[in-house]
């Protein structure tokens, strides 16, 4: 099934029987299996199988009386899918579905341990636009995704009002082997696809980063790729066409950036 993409459904439930879903994502491009770019609701989905997934996960959460934030994943080849895993946690992508959604998940999620009910319905549930996460890791993508360590030596962004920045790292941070690679993740939200992609690609462009080799370009180039625009990406996608996408990814970090302050002078 290398052409199946990857979808996902947050569900929220608390310890009174009360559960529901916070709509869908897809995390389709990876790399050895890592999620890259997430974005919520899922693109391209039948609206049968988009409500199929949603029972299934909450079917799922029921069986197991599951209380507290967690996400029901699933392979999607057509109009079938597939059961992955349920994760029990709080994910790197909740961001996605936060801004879609209007909620703060870390918050509901403590209030659910504290036994507290959920203050709201399904019905309550709002879907809002679209939402797009770029995970910004230190590795070099031309070296099979090595890790990149160092220190960080410059952390600088000028996004707007529609991105979020979320970051565990600063100018002075050092990146070692011994940690997960993820810098920090931009989080973009807009009217439609369309308008949160624009954004997405404007705050990557905007986001400079030394010291360490980053996958900047990458993703800026995945953004913008036909298979991203036509919505026929895949889990195998970025792999099949690493060397395309490196190619479409050939101007320097620095030199993005620098163009980009350029042009908003």
């Amino acid at each position: 099934m290398s052409n199946a993409r990857h979808g996902e459904v947050q569900v929220l439930g608390d310890q009174h029987g009360n559960l529901l879903h916070l709509h869908d994502r897809d995390c389709s491009l990876q790399r050895r299996r890592q999620k890259l770019i997430e974005e919520a609701p899922a693109p391209g989905l039948n609206p049968a199988v988009r409500q199929q997934l949603r029972d299934a996960a909450l079917r799922l959460a029921a069986a197991v009386k599951y209380h507290g934030v967690g996400t029901v994943e699933f392979l999607v080849q057509g109009d079938e899918f597939f059961l992955l895993e349920m994760n029990t946690r709080l994910q790197v992508e909740h961001g996605v579905t936060e801004e879609i959604c209007g909620l703060d998940l870390v918050q509901l999620q403590i209030e659910v341990a504290m036994g507290q009910s959920l203050p709201f319905t399904q019905e309550h549930v709002s879907c809002d636009g679209h939402a797009i996460e770029a995970r910004i890791y230190a590795e070099d993508p031309a070296m099979q995704f090595a890790p990149s360590v160092g220190d960080v030596s410059v952390f600088e962004s000028y996004i707007g009002s529609l991105v979020r920045l979320d970051s565990g790292v600063a100018a002075g941070s050092r990146v070692s082997l011994h940690y997960d690679g993820l810098l920090c993740k931009l989080i973009a939200h807009g009217n439609d696809r369309k308008d949160a992609t624009r954004a997405l690609i404007n705050a990557l462009r905007q986001l400079c980063i030394a010291g360490v080799t980053t996958n900047i370009r990458l993703l800026v180039a995945l953004l913008q790729s036909q298979d991203w625009r036509e919505e026929t990406l895949h889990i195998a996608t970025v792999e099949q066409q690493l060397s395309q996408h490196l190619s479409d990814a050939s101007i320097p970090d620095t030199d993005i950036y620098t163009l980009s302050m350029a042009a908003t002078v």
